[in-house]
């Protein structure tokens, strides 16, 4: 069974960091590109990052581009986001994805 767990979300304030992670099972982490996405509320989804399956190339959304960094560590079957600079904008569940399979979301809240 696939399985992808995200966690690390919270309430920050503006400025503040931030890293999720997403755990994977059930399938050979190593030979898939994962994403991150967000979905703000009243919003539909935005595509935020995504990294290749050696995780040699990185890909960002403009709007989070030199503030949010993707990683991976296929020894650990875990992709990770890592958030800085955060703007209540950025408030949303995050999901992290391969293909079709979907994590359950991690709710990052930025407010004042």
């Amino acid at each position: 069974e696939v399985q992808l767990v995200a966690s690390g979300g919270a309430m920050v304030h503006p400025g503040e960091s931030l890293r999720l992670s997403c755990a994977v099972s059930g399938f050979t982490f190593s030979s898939y590109d994962m994403s991150w996405v967000r979905q703000a509320p009243g919003k539909g989804p935005e595509w935020v990052s995504a990294i290749n399956r050696d995780g040699t190339s990185t890909f960002y959304a403009d709007s989070v581009k030199g503030r949010f960094t993707i990683s991976r560590d296929n020894a650990k079957n875990t992709v990770y986001l890592y958030m800085n600079s955060l703007k209540p904008e950025d408030t949303a569940v995050y999901y992290c994805n391969m293909e079709d399979y979907w994590g359950q979301g991690t709710q990052v809240t930025v407010s004042s």
